[in-house]
């Protein structure tokens, strides 16, 4: 989302690194390329103004003045700034002190409300927690079922008197339910309209007023950009919301929301979506956040991720074997069906330090070649996989022919395969700085996800 905005970042600390000293004069062409820079990635002007004001406090200064390099401060300066627009900390969710906690899901329609909130139900029921999915949107056809089918992909409690019941009955009668099933948790799922009105806001003033929720969260989607600042503005000022959820993180549109809603609304992120599984939930870090902004990468998120998702033993099976420069293609398929838990491989190497500015363009398909190489390796024998040098020439035709692939393909995933284990073996014997490491940096085309 953030990658057109991180270029034209870049570009402007470019035009101040050279400079000896910073001054109000050799700053002010800098300045400008961050303002326009946030102004076109849909930033609130108003955000954007107070932004510029402060990194220029801050950078023409006497202790910026003295600093050796100026270039690297005022990367800084930004960095800090954006992360204490953005909230300077995670806002966790509030517990109540003696259960049910009562989650309260707000927002228009078509922002991602219903999944979001079966995302959050997954997300705590992996903590432990047992939480009920309660549905009181009767407006929007189908609503209901769709919360249903959720809770079932989720594998929680759902619970809702049909569509002829009323919203705030249902909420209120959720409590009792929550009880009777041992539910600790309950997320109330409330209807929304194509646009803020009255009606709307009558209808969760009083949901509000009576259920008497712990939390009170805003769903918006990322890509309205400043609809979605306006709109949680309105919704703040109608209702106590207590964080907001901002869905389609993931997706390519500016990304201004993320900067400007917590200065605009003075409501923290608490939860962003990040892609359409209902595992593609994650904690709001300001910190983080800036990081990838600024090309730095988030190897928090990267280790978070995988520790939720890749099977550990198998992975610490595939150390022992990389070591000893024994691991075969079978091993091989193993790990990527391992990364693809993770997400699409671009959004994993971004996440990685300075990857991002050392990515080729076309890194965006390389979802695709993992797909081509699991053809490959799924249209071998398991003997195949496991001893690669039986592959002779008829069996590399029928491989081909089996994958929808060519020789040529083929080929070059043995003969990159190859390299790779010997590329692996020299890493894993001198700790990643051997000689192994001392070539392009390019990755072996047949093999870009590994």
């Amino acid at each position: 989302m953030f990658e057109s905005l991180s270029k034209k970042l870049d570009a402007a600390f470019k035009s101040i690194r050279g400079q000896g000293r910073l001054t109000e004069k050799n700053m002010e062409e800098g300045l400008q390329q961050i303002r326009l820079a946030l102004l076109e990635a849909d930033v609130n002007f108003r955000v954007v103004k107070k932004f510029i004001a402060e990194v220029r406090e801050k950078a023409v200064g006497e202790r910026v003045i003295e600093s050796i390099n100026p270039g690297q401060l005022i990367v800084k300066i930004v960095h800090d700034e954006l992360i204490a627009i953005m909230g300077e900390n995670n806002v966790p969710l509030v517990k109540a002190p003696s259960p049910p906690t009562i989650i309260m899901m707000v927002g228009l329609q078509g922002q991602g409300k219903t999944t979001t909130a079966g995302k959050l139900a997954l997300m705590l029921r992996k903590k432990g927690q047992k939480p009920l999915l309660v549905g009181a949107d009767v407006y929007r056809p189908a609503a209901i079922q769709q919360l249903e089918i959720v809770a079932k992909q989720a594998e929680v409690e759902c619970f809702s008197l049909g569509v002829n019941a009323n919203p705030v009955d249902i909420c209120l009668m959720a409590a009792g339910e929550a009880s009777m099933r041992g539910c600790d948790t309950i997320i109330l799922d409330t209807a929304g309209r194509l646009h803020v009105d009255e009606q709307m806001m009558g209808e969760v003033r009083q949901i509000a007023n009576q259920a008497k929720p712990h939390e009170i969260l805003f769903v918006a989607n990322a890509m309205t950009g400043q609809d979605a600042v306006n709109s949680a503005k309105q919704f703040h000022e109608a209702l106590p919301l207590t964080g907001v959820v901002l869905t389609q993180m993931d997706g390519d549109a500016r990304g201004g929301a993320a900067i400007s809603l917590i200065d605009v609304t003075g409501c923290p992120i608490k939860y962003v979506g990040t892609g359409e599984g209902l595992d593609a939930l994650e904690a709001f870090h300001p910190a983080r956040l800036a990081d990838q902004i600024l090309g730095m990468g988030d190897v928090v998120s990267l280790v978070e991720k995988a520790q939720e998702v890749v099977d550990r033993e198998q992975a610490v099976k595939f150390q022992k074997k990389a070591r000893k420069g024994d691991w075969n293609l079978e091993d091989f398929l193993a790990q990527m069906q391992q990364v693809k838990k993770m997400g699409s491989m671009g959004d994993l190497l971004k996440k990685i330090p300075g990857m991002s500015k050392m990515m080729p363009q076309g890194m965006e398909g390389a979802d695709d070649e993992l797909k081509y190489t699991e053809a490959i390796i799924y249209s071998m024998t398991p003997k195949e996989r496991r001893m690669p040098q039986l592959i002779n020439g008829s069996r590399r035709r029928r491989i081909a022919d089996g994958s929808g692939t060519t020789v040529q393909d083929v080929n070059g995933l043995l003969k990159d395969f190859k390299k790779m284990k010997k590329m692996m073996k020299m890493m894993m014997k001198g700790g990643g700085k051997g000689r192994g490491m001392r070539g392009k940096g390019s990755m072996p085309p047949g093999l870009p996800g590994f």
